[in-house]
């Protein structure tokens, strides 16, 4: 998956357990449970999992279950939403340039995916 250029200067990532899906085909923001934050080198393996997503076939449901918040020094970067069922990432936020905001296919069966998808419930399963 191609991430915006501002990637690069991430410095936190919340993940984020969505608990309303059906809202994040449009909002404005992520919501849903705050799991966890991953700092410096999380945040680089993690984005580097993201960018190595290959292509897929997306469905119709996107209903997703996880989703991150990337930001940089200044504040929020972007943000995506991630459904497994269908194979879709919704990418969005303040430093997505409009030609990639969206919905966007990823195969959900691939290793970089099952890695982090495990990185989310691992997150998820930590104690506060």
């Amino acid at each position: 998956m191609l991430l915006p250029i501002t990637h690069e200067t991430a410095e936190l990532i919340e993940v984020v357990r969505i608990t309303d899906p059906i809202r994040h085909f449009g909002a404005e923001d992520l919501t849903g449970d705050e799991v966890a934050p991953w700092e410096a080198p999380q945040v680089d393996q993690v984005l580097a999992l993201v960018g190595d997503l290959p292509d897929g076939e997306m469905r119709r449901c996107f209903s997703p279950g996880w989703g991150i918040r990337v930001h940089g020094a200044t504040g929020l970067l972007f943000q995506l939403a991630f459904c497994f069922h269908c194979h879709g990432i919704r990418l969005w936020g303040p430093a997505v340039p409009d030609g990639q905001q969206g919905l966007h296919s990823f195969d959900a069966d691939s290793a970089p995916a099952q890695e982090l998808l495990r990185r989310f419930r691992a997150a998820a399963e930590r104690p506060a």
